[in-house]
């Protein structure tokens, strides 16, 4: 009986211990904002010390790993052609290979391997630059392929297209914003994500001059309640779709009030609970109240700053909202009233791609240089540690299950407290 009930026990504490154990399914995470709830999570490292495993990789990406149990997937350029890695986390080595397609280049920072995959812990979906889409099971098998510029005609973004999907309940909801170098429309659509099929697509009209109509966002997800609306944001706007039609529900100008002909946009929309943060080119910063109709530009803004980012997306915990720039400069505002609580604040000097994560109390910045300043999240800037890689990166780190992954232009670092034992 002794044994059985031990065994029970045992039983429990491992569905427990599993039920904690988060993934990181998209860019931003489980609950696509940045946020993580892990907790005893390493705060400092070295390229030896806490290090897990790290895996050799061709090349620079701004793709991030997305990570469900013991499989992590990554989009891949080497050389012209484009794959999706499948790395079993346990080993740390590659488990499959498969081939995306060819067309890479070179564009500035970013290559065609820029969007992250996603997946639902079945099967994994990935978009390159090029605009191929491709669906796999976990063993490397394709199920479905795309190729959106043949179907809807050439991306016409300045800096190529750097989009990730949404994955959301049945479908891959997809923007492709663009204009510097089209007169075709940007669109927003919607895709079955077991057959790969088309259920809807929308035009997104723009006012937006030159370069301004493009973006390099990634469309967000708004649940309150059973309201479900997607969220895009580019173009001088940020717009509300109806996710079962895509049909434009409201709309808030107001993100290049200027009208500047260079607004392209590169931060993504925050959400959080019922709140909306929209970036542009730095300012303004909007925050704007769910649950408008139609033009929202000022019936539905809670507060603008005038210190947002450029390109790293921000992240909040509902209460505090944590902005870094470029330069690695940080703010923390008032997530409600946008009032500022601490800032500016110097980080370490260098150039920030990457965008912030917050977990366990910390939020882990990377810059340019492979450098991780993790700073203590709450009212008070504390700057706890910093960790240097010595390598180039672009790419936010990922959180699951007490490891932190940070892709660098050399290597995929596994990063777990006390490591060598």
């Amino acid at each position: 009986m002794k044994i059985r009930i031990s065994g029970f026990f045992a039983i429990v504490l491992l569905s427990v211990s599993v039920s904690h154990a988060e993934n990181w399914p998209q860019w931003r995470g489980p609950s696509l904002n940045g946020v993580s709830n892990e907790k005893n999570l390493p705060a400092r490292w070295t390229t030896e010390e806490n290090i897990v495993w790290k895996l050799a990789l061709p090349g620079l990406s701004g793709s991030t790993p997305v990570i469900w149990r013991d499989r992590i997937f990554l989009n891949v350029a080497e050389g012209d052609d484009l794959y999706l890695w499948c790395i079993d986390r346990t080993k740390g080595a590659l488990a499959w290979k498969k081939l995306l397609g060819g067309g890479n280049v070179k564009m500035r920072k970013q290559n065609m391997s820029s969007p992250s995959p996603v997946t639902d812990g079945k099967s994994v979906y990935v978009m390159t630059g090029t605009g191929v889409l491709k669906a796999f099971d976990f063993s490397g098998r394709e199920l479905w392929s795309r190729e959106i510029q043949k179907d809807y005609g050439e991306f016409g973004l300045n800096w190529g297209y750097a989009s990730s999907p949404l994955l959301f309940d049945d479908s891959l909801y997809i923007q492709v914003l663009h204009g510097m170098k089209t007169d075709d429309p940007s669109y927003v659509m919607r895709i079955d994500k077991k057959t790969g099929k088309t259920v809807w697509k929308v035009e997104r009209p723009t006012t937006a001059l030159r370069e301004s109509p493009d973006s390099y966002t990634t469309p967000g997800l708004l649940r309150v309640g059973k309201a479900v609306e997607i969220i895009i944001s580019g173009g001088d706007c940020v717009t509300g779709h109806d996710p079962v039609t895509g049909k434009e529900l409201w709309r808030a100008n107001g993100l290049n009030p200027e009208q500047q002909p260079f607004y392209r946009v590169v931060a993504s929309p925050v959400i959080f609970g019922d709140i909306i943060y929209a970036p542009s080119r730095v300012k303004p910063l909007l925050a704007l109240r769910a649950g408008g109709r139609g033009d929202i530009t000022t019936s539905h803004l809670l507060w603008s700053s005038p210190n947002g980012p450029d390109v790293p997306t921000p992240v909040t915990d509902g209460k505090y909202f944590y902005v870094v720039n470029d330069r690695g400069v940080m703010w923390c505002l008032d997530a409600k009233t946008g009032k500022e609580i601490y800032g500016p604040e110097r980080i370490k000097p260098g150039t920030y791609s990457s965008s912030p994560v917050l977990a366990d109390g910390k939020i882990y910045v990377t810059n340019e240089d492979g450098l991780t300043s993790v700073v203590k999240a709450g009212p008070t800037f504390e700057v706890v540690a910093e960790n240097a890689l010595n390598d180039y990166c672009l790419s936010s780190p990922a959180i699951s299950d007490g490891q932190i992954f940070i892709r660098t232009s050399t290597n995929l670092y596994c990063i777990g407290n006390n490591a060598k034992s």
